[in-house]
């Protein structure tokens, strides 16, 4: 185990969480301008599996993905599953149908949905002080926006069907971080995601559309590729090192990222509200920053596991 990877996950978490942020803040812009959902996830998620594919072959994987078990492969396409294909869907075209600042507050509790799956599955543990954390972050999050926003809409219930989706796949990507590298699984989720979005897409007969996007739509495609690129990697290289709720909790001030950008390039004044938010998004990141050492044992690895970190 590379104890300087464990020692600053938490860090990389909270880098994750800025991408996060970014990614929040331009998604609704990005997939209106594709405007069909469902080829816009497509196409971005495959551009990032084609670049995650060529890293496997500089970084010469191979040995370890032909040494892969039955049971590990079938993990690897659960997570492609649940996690590098259908909540995509899901939340882009639930994205396509709700603000993006309810899409944004209703993905920031995957943090609760981890930590309801990762203590009684993994046996994870939160300290006092980190669970004084946790409930800043979502009260961070109400104050935001609150629940008075929400419509219940189809859109809106599409994104928590992603949202409880994903919080699935880090439980199971956590188990499978303990025998694979996390760029194995990382590029096992997003080729196998990848392929599972073209079968829907052929399914509906928008397979064409992938090659049809004028420049400006390329554009955001592009930038939106890039972003999930990096999301991916720090994600999972944290959640390897990490117990999945510091993880997930540390995902949270991605929301205070969205609205700083929000303020900075779309304007309007910093309510009171806005600033009580911030400043319980800081201080609960700190805490659970700060009692994270405690958390942040080595994790067992398998002998059958060919490299032990990244």
């Amino acid at each position: 185990m590379n104890r300087y990877l464990v020692r600053y996950a938490p860090l990389l978490a909270l880098v994750t969480a800025v991408i996060s942020g970014a990614s929040n803040f331009l998604a609704k812009i990005a997939v209106t301008a594709v405007k069909d959902p469902v080829v816009y996830t497509t196409l971005k998620n495959t551009l990032v599996a084609v670049l995650l594919f060529g890293l496997l072959i500089v970084l010469k994987k191979r040995q370890e993905i032909l040494s892969l078990t039955t049971k590990q492969w079938v993990k690897l396409v659960a997570i492609a599953i649940v996690g590098g294909s259908v909540p995509f869907v899901l939340f882009f075209i639930g994205l396509s149908q709700t603000t993006a600042l309810n899409a944004a507050l209703i993905h920031e509790t995957l943090f609760l949905w981890v930590a309801l799956l990762a203590i009684p599955i993994l046996k994870e543990r939160v300290s006092f002080p980190q669970a004084i954390g946790i409930v800043m972050l979502f009260g961070a999050n109400l104050l935001v926006g609150g629940f008075t926003g929400f419509k219940l809409n189809t859109g809106e219930l599409l994104i928590l069907a992603a949202t409880v989706l994903w919080a699935v796949e880090n439980i199971i990507a956590k188990n499978t971080l303990r025998e694979i590298s996390s760029l194995t699984v990382v590029a096992a989720r997003m080729v196998l995601g990848s392929f599972i979005l073209l079968v829907i897409c052929a399914g509906q007969g928008s397979l064409s559309s992938l090659g049809q996007l004028n420049p400006i739509q390329w554009g955001w495609t592009l930038l939106m590729s890039a972003l999930l690129l990096g999301y991916v990697l720090t994600w999972y290289v944290a959640l390897k090192h990490a117990p999945a709720t510091l993880v997930a909790a540390l995902l949270v001030p991605a929301t205070l990222v969205t609205n700083v950008l929000s303020v900075i390039f779309i304007g309007g004044q910093v309510t009171l509200s806005q600033t009580a938010s911030s400043l319980l998004f800081i201080a609960g990141t700190v805490l659970m920053v700060a009692f994270a050492k405690k958390s942040l044992e080595p994790t067992p690895v398998s002998p059958k596991a060919t490299l032990k970190a990244e």
